[in-house]
């Protein structure tokens, strides 16, 4: 009989898993005692390391104090109104709002919820269509399959949402062309402003800027997919700082609370929450069981202290410049054929590997002692921001000894 756990992103029979037991800082322990440097921080989410005591302590206490409880008219929480303040004074939107959830595949269902309803709501009821990106990774919900630019992610579900177009992920004419055609039917536009599981592709030059004009254009909504890399990951605090382009919605989860506890949610600029207050008889009738859970938003709380106290959004910055010095050297020499990445999030393009000798070289590195992933025939990177040169430097080296056993073997 297989195992009772059905696994995300797998074979249903396959059996062959590593089994963690234990972590600290950056680096994981199997069953087996051997030890792993996570040059992934988990799921692109781990900032501050793993097993922190100041994480685990303001959990643990605030469990003991109020354990769970919901935010649903007419309850709330003292904690979860701190966390949202928390968020919202490192955010873009000083004077905006922020809806909480349990992940990234809910906030981003969220968003697509507030772009069908703010229209509705100005009275532009055929504002339906919403443009997602090629190549984009938007969660597995019902609404961030539909927005998946990732083809064998998205298809096979049956039927998903409707008007829903794609634009090209590079070319700014592409997504001009489309608004020239539907702009007064378009919602809104969803991008990851760094596109993570595509395969770690940062933005052209213009394009967000572009994405911006022919949303202000055209009365549209503009929503960045922040889920990887909100909370300091490209060396700002959100991208949207580092790309100096603001949007009207911002998702988020993974880095808020480093992963120690799940919490996702939603940053609504002034312009959106002055339409979502303008009539007070009206009920923002969205939300889930555990938005704003206690545990939860203590870890954000502690966790955004931790990122700010220890000056690690700086240091994302520094941990980049080391991964792309250490890959650059590896292109010049012909082992790799691209580097690209921002902050502390990169991906290096093995040359001439197919997707399947980058899985290879992706399962030759866990046996060396790395995590990393594999995408395209790309190695991704997005280390804990608390990773010292030495690791850095190690994980580089790992990768250029696995490739060689692979591809020049």
């Amino acid at each position: 009989m297989l195992p009772a756990l059905l696994h995300a992103f797998s074979k249903p029979t396959s059996e062959n898993f590593k089994t963690l037991v234990r972590s600290e800082g950056v680096r994981v322990w199997d069953e087996n005692g051997k030890e792993y440097i996570d040059g992934l921080g988990g799921l692109w989410y781990c900032q501050v390391g793993h097993s922190r005591p100041e994480l685990i302590d303001a959990i643990t206490e605030q469990l003991k104090k109020l354990s769970s409880y919901h935010t649903f008219a007419p309850m709330g929480s003292d904690v979860s109104d701190a966390a949202a303040e928390r968020i919202r004074s490192v955010s873009p939107f000083p004077d905006g709002r922020v809806f909480l959830c349990c992940s990234g595949s809910e906030s981003v269902d969220s968003a697509i919820k507030l772009l069908r309803k703010v229209p509705i709501l100005k009275k532009q009821p055929e504002r339906q269509i919403i443009l997602r990106r090629g190549r984009g990774y938007h969660g597995v919900n019902i609404g961030g399959t539909t927005m998946q630019g990732i083809p064998a992610n998205r298809e096979g579900w049956g039927d998903l949402l409707p008007n829903v177009i794609e634009i090209d992920p590079t070319n700014i004419e592409d997504a001009a062309s489309i608004f020239v055609e539907h702009g007064d039917r378009i919602a809104g536009v969803v991008t990851e402003p760094v596109q993570g599981a595509g395969g770690v592709f940062p933005p052209e030059p213009g394009y967000l800027e572009g994405l911006r004009r022919l949303c202000d254009d055209h009365q549209a909504l503009l929503v960045f997919d922040e889920v990887i890399t909100g909370f300091g990951r490209t060396g700002n605090w959100f991208a949207s700082d580092t790309y100096e382009v603001k949007p009207d919605l911002i998702t988020f989860a993974k880095g808020v609370t480093s992963g120690y506890q799940p919490l996702g949610g939603v940053i609504i600029n002034r312009k959106v929450c002055d339409v979502l207050e303008s009539d007070p008889d009206f009920t923002f009738m969205h939300g889930y069981t555990y938005s704003g859970h206690p545990a939860a938003s203590a870890a954000a709380i502690a966790n955004i202290n931790i990122i700010e106290d220890e000056g690690l959004v700086q240091r994302s910055k520094e941990i980049g410049d080391r991964i792309f010095r250490g890959f650059e050297a590896l292109r010049e020499d012909g082992v790799v054929s691209e580097v690209r990445g921002v902050g502390a999030i990169w991906a290096a393009q093995v040359a001439n590997a197919s997707t399947e000798q980058g899985l290879e070289i992706r399962d030759k590195m866990t046996e060396m002692g790395v995590i990393c992933r594999a995408i395209n025939g790309a190695l991704a990177f997005c280390p804990p921001l608390v990773i010292e040169e030495n690791d850095i430097d190690l994980i580089i080296d790992t990768a250029a000894k696995a490739i060689e056993e692979v591809i020049v073997k």
